[in-house]
């Protein structure tokens, strides 16, 4: 007893002398999300295999519980250095067990695999300046108006520097590496070419110039990305970055990711180490005419040729197929714009988009625009959903990057008739800027449903295609931390079975396609 009173009263005596040396400042953050949800993501019911019968490719519950928590701290030692970190628990899914990253919801609940780094990065100010550094993993989003980044909005590793010359005009400047130490071109035999050509480094420059009703926020972004940087790169993400920056068509064997060369694909590199990346744009907002607000937003992105692939126009029959070498080239771009006008009852807008499209010659790479983690918002189905989040990974967030499409929608936000309920509805007509001629190099005649740029990116539409999408969002302010989000959505189907069907495309696959429909209720506590 006498001893543990002796551990006790030193470890109160190291406390205090180290609380003495240093008075930190502590700042905890937080949100819980409880979400449930019922509904069908899919835009495709089943397909059927030569003359097979239909399979159902939707198969899955339709109804969904799932949480998330996370947690933010903040050690402040004054206002010229801080640290914080920041931790995510989830997405844990009721009821399921496993190590993939949504478990621990079943009996017993235990889980060791769910408990996430979200952030944690240093705030610190250069000595004598205004200057302003953050360095570590951080949110970082490319400046946007109107719908959302297109390029980049996302947790990255990085360094961002700011300075304010005056009330008007400020500099930013970054470097990010998403990617890098991740290639191992032989892990059973342990090859020595380890880590070898596969960082991703991007550099970029913003300049915010604000006036009294009016703002702007020209920025570029130049990168270069290794020839190695995603092969064997072990993430939920692991072919999301090849796909946005190149061109992705499909051959005989699968899809092509164009900078995936240790051989495992039929891509033909250049022998090139490293391909250029770049992105720019110009945000614009005027608020001069308040309660009219103008948004708008121009995009560029380029991604380097890092080889070649055959892509074949007959898949069922490749003795006589036709070949073209396509190109891993991609670039294009995309404006978009919204103007709305607040009212006591609400805020109506109206909103629009139209991005280059591919012109149907793999010789020259794709036109779509490329992007490195976009979050489009300007609908919450397709889009990110109104809190980021969703009970199921179907019913939000698909990165939409807008890449070969257009669309104009309209909108009613926050409109009211009971205190603390405010509801807000959203229509938007999708269309594609591909050409139909594409459809042809494609795997199968189900590339559209979420793109062909896999899981991410959005749907890939010709211009014989289009979706009719309706949002529906309630938010209930409940208590001062405690909201309830209900959100109901809908997407008409109105992909051209013609252009899509097995006659153009992979013959032996045919679909049958289906509308998309959600029902969603989110509880979220912040504080």
């Amino acid at each position: 007893m006498k001893r543990l009173m002796t551990l006790l009263l030193a470890a109160g005596m190291l406390f205090g002398a180290a609380t003495g040396a240093s008075a930190i400042d502590f700042k905890a953050k937080g949100q819980w999300l409880m979400g449930f949800g019922y509904g069908d993501g899919h835009l495709i019911d089943s397909m059927r295999i030569a003359d097979g019968p239909n399979t159902k490719t939707n198969a899955e519950d339709k109804f969904k519980a799932m949480q998330r928590v996370r947690l933010q701290l903040e050690a402040a030692a004054s206002e010229y250095v801080s640290g914080t970190v920041y931790f995510e628990i989830g997405d844990t899914t009721w009821g399921k067990a496993g190590e993939d990253g949504r478990s621990g919801g079943a009996l017993g609940a235990d889980s060791t695999n769910i408990i996430k780094l979200k952030n944690a990065y240093l705030d610190w100010t250069v000595p004598t300046t205004d200057a302003r550094v953050r360095m570590g993993i951080q949110g970082v989003a490319l400046p946007n108006k109107a719908g959302g980044s297109a390029v980049l909005d996302d947790d990255i590793a990085g360094v961002v520097a700011s300075y304010k010359f005056n009330d008007n005009v400020s500099l930013t400047a970054l470097w990010l590496r998403p990617v890098n130490d991740n290639y191992d071109k032989d892990y059973a035999t342990k090859s020595s070419q380890i880590s070898y050509l596969d960082n991703i480094d991007i550099f970029g420059l913003a300049i915010p110039i604000t006036f009294d009703g009016f703002s702007v926020t020209p920025w570029a972004a130049f990168g270069q990305m290794g020839r190695n940087a995603f092969a064997n790169y072990r993430d939920d993400y692991s072919y999301t970055w090849n796909n946005y920056i190149t061109s992705t068509y499909a051959n005989a064997v699968n899809k092509v990711y164009g900078t995936n060369f240790d051989g495992t694909s039929s891509v033909s590199p250049t022998g090139k180490a490293y391909g250029n990346i770049f992105f720019a744009g110009i945000p614009i907002a005027i608020t001069a005419f308040d309660p009219l607000n103008i948004e708008f937003d121009a995009n560029y992105g380029y991604g380097e040729s890092m080889g070649y692939f055959p892509a074949f126009r007959d898949l069922d029959n490749l003795s006589i197929a036709t070949v073209r070498k396509g190109s891993t080239q991609r670039q294009g771009w995309l404006a978009k714009a919204l103007v709305e006008y607040k009212t006591d009852f609400g805020t109506p807008g109206i909103f629009g988009w139209y991005a280059s499209g591919d012109d149907g010659n793999v010789k020259n790479g794709s036109e779509r625009m490329p992007a490195i983690s976009p979050c489009g918002n300007f609908t919450s189905f397709l889009g990110d959903g109104p809190m980021g989040w969703a009970p199921s990974y179907l019913f939000y967030d698909r990165s939409l990057s807008y890449a070969g499409t257009w669309g104009i929608g309209a909108r009613l936000k926050d409109f009211s008739f009971v205190e603390d309920l405010k509801h807000s509805i959203t229509v938007a007509y999708w269309g594609g800027t591909n050409s139909p001629s594409m459809v042809k190099y494609m795997a199968t005649s189900t590339d559209w449903e979420l793109g062909a740029d896999g899981t991410y990116g959005g749907p890939y539409l010709t211009t014989n295609d289009g979706l009719l999408e309706i949002n529906f969002i309630n938010n209930y302010q409940m208590y001062e931390n405690l909201e309830m989000v209900l959100e109901l959505g809908y997407i008409a189907n109105l992909v051209d079975n013609g252009t899509w069907n097995q006659t153009n495309t992979h013959k032996a696959v045919t679909y049958k396609k289906q509308d998309a429909y959600k029902a969603q209720v989110v509880f979220a506590y912040t504080f």
